[in-house]
């Protein structure tokens, strides 16, 4: 076994696919590649992946996504469909003579190859969005640096977490039974040092089994993970999209946001919360030039 390879682990059913991270004698750090999820196992417990069965994973994963992405892009339509009608009741002259302006995303990420896939859902969704690759224990200093430069609507801290094995007694309300969710808290709690209106800044926050309650007390509008499960990769993606296209007039619907993800509500809750979303006119031509390049840090 050495780092990068595909395994899953013999004790738990090879239920998910992960890759190694990192080796140390007889311990393996891994992270999943379709969740969320940051374990330590033994090297012994680890069995390499055969190709038939990341062929037809990648497959289902691929087609999930897809099917999620659809979705979304379904009531985006009606989203527009609605406020056309709204224009043509108000007698503006030519509906097609707005632009829309939906929420900037600033995206933190623990795992560059998350990161890749989520810039990619934002792009093909026309979310404006910057990405940056960070180890989650930087996130709360990178958030100091970023936030006065990008002034974006919406934050999304998240990488890799998941709650700790090896603990006697574990506390699912401690922090400290959590691999990366005090590094997530301390994030947040900057952000909203940053700006402490929650409908001015909205922050997506955790990952996989990562403390719900304590992120939302530390000032995120929508976390992971309620019932402590393992969210998808993308689940806090189709948040932030979510939010950042809901208009401002309207507050995100929860319903709404887990009907979308992958995980539904036991993977992701949150507050009640306005949208970023807003209408102008008259239609500006360059405003369709959206950057979404990520960029590593």
């Amino acid at each position: 076994m050495k780092q990068g390879d595909l395994v899953v682990r013999k004790s738990y059913g090879g239920d998910i696919t992960f890759r190694i991270d990192a080796v140390f004698q007889d311990t393996a750090i891994i992270k999943g590649t379709e969740f969320r999820l940051l374990a330590d196992s033994p090297v012994r417990d680890l069995v390499n992946v055969s190709q038939a069965t990341i062929k037809r994973r990648t497959q289902q994963a691929h087609i999930t996504m897809l099917e999620s992405v659809k979705a979304i892009e379904q009531h985006q339509r009606q989203q527009t469909e609605r406020r056309r009608a709204e224009f043509q009741f108000a007698e503006v002259p030519h509906s097609s003579a707005y632009f829309d302006m939906p929420g900037k995303v600033l995206h933190l990420d623990g795992d560059s190859n998350y990161l890749q896939k989520s810039m990619a859902i934002y792009n093909q969704l026309r979310v404006p969005a910057e990405g940056h690759y960070v180890h989650e224990a930087n996130m709360a200093d990178m958030l100091y640096r970023l936030l006065p430069r990008v002034h974006p609507d919406i934050v999304v801290i998240t990488g890799h977490d998941g709650v700790l094995k090896s603990m006697k007694d574990r506390d699912l309300y401690s922090l400290q039974s959590y691999k990366n969710s005090k590094n997530f808290v301390n994030a947040v709690q900057t952000a909203r040092q940053f700006e402490r209106h929650l409908d001015l800044l909205t922050i997506v926050a955790g990952a996989c089994q990562s403390h719900f309650e304590a992120l939302l007390q530390s000032g995120a509008n929508f976390a992971s993970s309620p019932g402590r499960i393992m969210i998808h990769a993308l689940d806090p993606v189709y948040v932030a999209v979510q939010a950042s296209y809901t208009s401002i007039r309207e507050t995100v619907q929860i319903g709404d946001i887990t009907s979308h993800t992958m995980t539904g509500l036991e993977g992701v809750g949150g507050i009640e919360t306005r949208g970023s979303y807003r209408v102008g006119m008259p239609k500006w031509k360059d405003l369709s030039n959206l950057n979404v390049t990520p960029s590593v840090i």
